[in-house]
Order: structure tokens, then C-alpha cells, then sequence
């Protein structure tokens, strides 16, 4: 590929094109050309920069909220009109995001780097037939820089500002190179990754400090002094980062950990009332004077706005029709059980939480991978009747009537959802940061209750058996004093998480201040605080207080 070609995606209405050329940017529709053309000059002391690149991981959870991000960014208004946005991605990941996007978001495709332990083809972390193979991957879109440096240079005018996930490390150098601010996103809480970077700078006590006992609990450095985690609690990142021969802990250390402190701001999927006490302790580990921007929830954010119909991700089982049934007979009286889109359940894990959910007594609608694993590991029977297992939405449906329960792997992007409906939790973490998430819904919301499972080892999880998953549901279902109080707690989160996407909303306003802070850092200005001295990153608002 030479310096100047890319593969490029025009965006009609309903069909994706790929075409090589030396144009970096994919052709506007005649509306945006003439929309372009009645631009008025940006005013006086503005950087006149109005064209935003957002880069995400070729992953489906890190895809989509960046995806998000890019729609709401695209409806923004201001004295200089609307912001250009365009997503940079891959060939292969080209129908996914245009699918989700508004036509006015503009796609550029980057050629997949080939990797020798890379099956041909696979440009996304869900097409990987093994997790094993999740380092290589990584490697492989390190390849990208050169590429994305090109089409960088090859912009008619520097962009505003590069968004980009904080596995993309080389975005951070090439930004920088090119004069430009990259604003880094992890796809986590600001409560989940101060945790992890507090604990990867502060270690657990070690033994003989007293907490050997893996359910003793201990503070973390940095946060209240009334939040305490145990060893068990303790997230799988950061046990992973303590290994230095774990091959994405290399990766981390040689490609993303040097660049992605040196970013201009973290932008942070949730608000400001959720987790806007833990920003300050989440910006103390970039350089002086970046930001956390709490933005989300992203999905409420790019609500409304035009996407084109997903048609690879249909309700092929029927499951809608039959929760909303049960949902008009008996409002709440459903489990929703969803281990996200790369979360591997071993067999065994498959057939005891199969039974447990039977045995509890309660509906299900099982969102999985692969029904043939469940079917086979529930002994080769398809739950029928008032028990129901099929392949449902990857996650809640916000607007569902009735709300359903939600057992979850605690991805965030689940836990987000899941809480913006005001729905309990059942926190079955896994892997990465989600033994955090479990503890910030079940532990400091009281928002759920914790599945009891161990996540603060790289060693294999422990089997949890079918009478207390079958527990766990009865205790998430129940009617009584706590369920009821576990449940208005649920429903004030997503309250709160209503208002803060809503008009006037703070992160509403963070997003707005997010550009303007943007383009007035060319001029050399510098973050405002606002009148009642709260951050313009934040605004002010009314915390969400722990559970009791």
C-alpha cells in the first residue's frame, strides 16, 4: 500500500462499497457537501478544527459505544455547525459499523495487517477460534500505525482531535506527531479503572499481612475510606498485569501503557452522578491537567439518531414476543442471563448454571453463543414451557416492559445497559475488570447481588454448583424487604442515568464541553472550572450515594 491509498467506504443509504483510492475520507452525502458550503467561518479565537477521527479496537464491545460516541458527536450543534466525524476501521468490520451508524458518519477502511498465527480473514476479536489467540490479534492491529499515520497526513486539514482505544497505543504517538489531541477510551467505569490502576501501582497485601484469608477485606489506595475489596474481589486484570510473562501484559508494557498516560483526556462511559467521585482518582495517573470526561451512557446518547435496520443480530428464536408476554402477565418475573459476546463458560460451568436456573424455579431467557453447548450440557433437552432457553438480544432492552432480572457477566457495557433500565443484577464476573463492576453494582450501588464467584486469581474459576446458582436467582427474584430495597436502588440508578443523557443532562454537557475544551486547547486555553467550582468535565450534580 502505498503512503496515500486506503480503502475507502462511500456511505448510500443501505450498501457498503469498498474501493481503493487516494481520497482518505469517504464521500458525503450532497446534504453534509451542502451543509459544508454554508458553514460560516469559525469564530474569532476557535481553532477552526471540526472534523473528529474516533478508532476503535476491532472488537464488538469496544466497537460499540465508540460507535455510539461517533453518532452523538455527528448531531452535535455549535456556532460552527456540525462536527465531521468518521470512524476508522477495517474492511472487515465495515458492514458492522455502518449498520449502527447514522449516514453522516463517515467510514474509512485501513487493510487488516496479516499475522502468521491469524487465521486469513479474521478481523475482529469474536472471529478468533480460540481466546489463546487474542495476544496475536493485538499485534497484529499494532501493525496499523504506518497506515493510520498516511491517512492522517492525507486529511486536507488536521482533524480536531483523535478518539481511539487504549489498545491502540500507536494513536497516541501519531496523533502527537501530527499535532493533534487523542483522547483515550477503555471501555470501562472511572470506578472500575482507578481501581485497577490503584491496585496494579499498590499491590494487594502480601502474606503475613494479616488478609491472607482471600474474603478479608482491605482498603485501596486513593478511594474512601469506607470501600474495602477482599483478595477475591480483586479484578482478573490485574491479576494478569502482575505476570510479567502473560503475553498481553508484554503487549500492554511495550505498546500502550507509555503512550496512553500522555493522552489529552480518558473519555468514560457513564455519568457523572454513577462515578463522577472517582474521576478525580482515575485522572491522578495521567500527566497533569488531562481529564476524565464522563459521556455516557453512549447508547442513550446516539438514541434517535438514524442507523440503518441490523439484520445479522434478528430474534431468529421468537424470545421477544414470548418476554413480553410474560412481561404483560407478570412484570419482572423474568431472568435474563447473558455472558456478553468473548466470555468462554467451560461445560461443566454450562450444565450446573443450565440446572441451577431450571431448579430455581423462575422464567429465564438465556442470551448465548452457541445453543448446541447449552443443549448438550443441560443433558440434550430445550427448556420449554414457563422455563425458556434461546437466543435473545445480547443484551436488555432498555424500553422492555416489566424489567426483567439480569444475571450477567458484568461486561460494562451490559452493566450500563442493564442499570440505565433500573435492572437488579445477578454478578457473575469472569475476566478482565468485571469482578469491579460486580462490586460497584452489588457492594456500593446495592443494585445486585454478587454470584459469589472468586476472580482475583489467573488461575481456572471455580465450578459454582447448581444449588447456589439456584439460590442466587431465588435471592436476585426476591419479593420480600430486600429485594424490594435492592430493587429501588436499581431504579434510582437508572433514573439518574435517564437524566444524565437527557437535554441539559450532565453528560450531555460534558460532551459539549468535551469540543469546546478541544478546540480552545489550540488556542492555548486551558480547562474551566464552572461557577459553583465544580469541573467542566463533570458538571455539577447530585451523587448517587453508596448502599448502607
Amino acid at each position: 500500500m502505498t503512503p496515500q491509498q486506503f480503502v475507502s467506504a462511500p456511505q448510500p443509504a443501505h450498501k457498503i462499497h469498498e474501493v481503493t483510492c487516494t481520497v482518505a475520507e469517504s464521500p458525503r452525502p450532497p446534504s453534509m457537501a451542502a451543509a459544508d458550503a454554508a458553514r460560516p467561518a469559525a469564530p474569532a479565537g476557535d481553532s477552526g478544527r471540526d472534523h473528529v477521527v474516533v478508532f476503535p479496537l476491532m472488537a464488538k464491545g469496544h466497537m460499540i459505544p465508540l460507535l455510539d460516541l461517533a453518532s452523538a458527536l455527528a448531531a452535535r450543534r455549535g456556532d460552527g455547525g456540525l462536527l465531521r466525524v468518521t470512524v476508522v476501521t477495517t474492511p472487515g468490520n465495515l458492514a458492522f459499523a455502518r449498520r449502527r451508524l447514522p449516514a453522516r458518519v463517515g467510514l474509512v477502511a485501513l487493510p487488516f495487517p496479516a499475522h502468521p498465527e491469524l487465521p486469513p480473514g479474521v478481523e475482529s476479536t469474536d472471529g478468533l477460534p480460540s481466546h489463546s489467540l487474542f495476544p496475536a490479534f493485538l499485534r497484529a492491529t499494532a501493525l496499523l500505525r504506518e497506515p493510520f499515520a498516511a491517512y492522517l497526513a492525507s486529511l486536507p486539514a488536521p482533524p480536531l482531535a483523535v478518539v481511539s482505544d487504549f489498545f491502540l497505543g500507536f494513536t497516541q504517538r501519531v496523533a502527537s506527531d501530527a499535532g493533534v489531541r487523542r483522547v483515550t477510551f477503555h471501555g470501562m467505569s472511572a470506578f472500575a479503572l482507578a481501581l485497577c490502576f490503584s491496585l496494579a501501582r499498590t499491590p494487594p497485601p502480601p502474606p503475613g499481612s494479616g488478609v491472607e484469608d482471600g474474603a478479608a477485606p482491605f482498603r485501596i489506595p486513593g478511594f474512601p475510606g469506607n470501600l474495602t475489596i477482599t483478595k477475591d474481589e480483586v479484578p482478573h486484570a490485574v491479576a494478569m498485569a502482575a505476570d510479567p510473562d502473560d503475553p498481553v501484559t508484554r503487549f500492554l508494557s511495550d505498546e500502550v501503557r507509555d503512550w496512553d498516560y500522555r493522552s489529552w483526556g480518558v473519555l468514560v462511559n457513564s455519568f457523572d452522578a454513577l462515578d463522577g467521585d472517582y474521576a478525580a482518582i482515575l485522572e491522578s495517573f495521567y500527566l497533569p491537567g488531562a481529564r476524565a470526561w464522563l459521556v455516557g451512557p453512549l447508547f442513550l446518547l446516539a438514541a434517535g439518531e438514524e442507523q440503518e435496520d441490523d439484520d445479522g443480530d434478528g430474534d431468529t428464536e421468537g424470545c421477544l414476543p414470548w418476554l413480553d408476554e410474560r412481561a404483560a402477565e407478570r412484570p419482572g418475573s423474568v431472568v435474563y442471563v447473558s455472558f456478553g459476546t468473548q466470555v468462554h463458560v467451560s461445560t461443566a460451568q454450562l450444565d450446573e448454571l443450565a440446572h441451577g436456573l431450571v431448579g430455581s424455579g423462575h422464567a429465564f431467557l438465556w442470551a448465548v453463543r452457541d445453543l448446541r453447548r447449552v443443549v448438550v450440557a443441560a443433558g440434550g433437552r430445550r427448556a420449554q414451557g414457563q422455563d425458556r432457553q434461546g437466543v435473545g438480544p445480547t443484551a436488555p432492552r432498555a424500553g422492555a416492559p416489566g424489567g426483567e432480572r439480569v444475571l450477567s457477566h458484568c461486561g460494562w457495557n451490559s452493566v450500563l445497559e442493564s442499570l440505565a433500565a433500573g435492572r437488579p443484577m445477578l454478578a457473575w464476573p469472569v475476566m478482565a475488570e468485571q469482578a469491579a463492576n460486580a462490586k460497584h453494582v452489588a457492594g456500593v450501588l446495592g443494585a445486585g447481588v454478587p454470584a459469589g464467584v472468586k476472580a482475583g486469581s489467573n488461575a481456572p474459576p471455580e465450578l459454582v454448583g447448581r444449588a447456589q446458582v439456584a439460590g442466587k436467582v431465588r435471592e436476585l427474584m426476591d419479593s420480600g424487604e430486600a429485594g424490594l430495597r435492592m430493587r429501588a436502588r436499581a431504579e434510582h440508578v437508572g433514573r439518574a442515568a435517564r437524566a444524565a443523557a437527557g437535554e441539559g443532562g450532565t453528560s450531555r454537557l460534558a460532551l459539549r464541553r468535551l469540543v469546546d475544551e478541544l478546540q480552545r486547547s489550540y488556542d492555548g486555553g486551558r480547562l474551566e472550572r464552572d461557577d459553583d467550582g465544580t469541573d467542566s468535565a463533570r458538571g455539577g450534580r447530585e451523587a448517587i450515594e453508596p448502599n448502607e
